[in-house]
């Protein structure tokens, strides 16, 4: 499989990707913890089938020391009992937020309220900027094809 364009090689690409990437970053240096950060961009991948960025953050998690048992059971959080309440909640608004489409009312109170009890205003923030992102990253993955399987951790700094 090819990709449709070459994203990372073409001018008007690398622009746009700066700034996202800029707002990535962003949020990485947030107080948000990074093995929450990994998991929200490792749920909303699997919900938008982006192989891409499934493949690079589930690698990228690895490489920081995620487990496999956690990592293999994000798409079945709700039934795995790894996962802490906190990261729970977050895992709960990435859905609502990826999935804004399939619900009227959008990201329901009861997610809201239930973020708000383990994350302050900062990282609620960057929790919310985090899914816009990804989403981001996984819409132009998936538009233009990108092939998954190759990526390796650390790649793009």
């Amino acid at each position: 499989m090819n990709a449709r364009v070459d994203f990372f090689g073409n001018p008007l690409a690398a622009k746009v990707l700066r700034h996202i990437n800029s707002a990535g970053r962003a949020v990485t240096e947030s107080g948000l913890p990074h093995a929450t950060q990994e998991l929200v961009k490792i749920r909303a991948s699997q919900i938008n089938g982006c192989g891409f960025c499934t493949d690079m953050h589930t690698k990228d998690a690895t490489a920081a020391g995620e487990t496999p048992v956690r990592l293999n059971l994000v798409a079945a959080w709700r039934e795995a009992t790894v996962f802490t309440e906190a990261e729970r909640a977050a895992l709960e608004l990435t859905e609502q937020g990826t999935r804004i489409a399939d619900a009227a009312g959008g990201v329901g109170d009861e997610a809201w309220a239930e973020a708000a009890k383990h994350y302050d205003e900062e990282q609620l923030v960057a929790l919310i900027s985090l899914i816009a992102v990804i989403n981001a990253y996984n819409r132009i993955n998936v538009i233009n094809q990108q092939p998954a399987g190759d990526y390796r951790p650390g790649q793009f700094g």
